[in-house]
């Protein structure tokens, strides 16, 4: 599993979800302060999956707004 987006021109390799021991998955992804991104995640059989919890939606995109607090 893996997190895609505009941030990493949707390489499904760029940023795995690494399982954690509490049997979750994480990946950490630093963006610029007061960007707008688009993702989503990709399972390994190719099957995307969105976040309920995105700040917004583009279409069927999820989007994360970040910024600065």
């Amino acid at each position: 599993v893996s997190v895609v987006g505009d941030f990493n021109h949707w390489d499904p390799l760029a940023h795995p979800l690494k399982p954690r021991a509490n049997g979750t998955r994480s990946v950490a992804v630093v963006l610029a302060a007061g960007t707008r991104t688009c993702f989503r995640y990709l399972e390994d059989g190719g099957r995307f999956f969105d976040d309920p919890d995105a700040d917004a939606f583009e279409g069927s995109r999820p989007v994360l707004q970040c910024r600065t607090d």
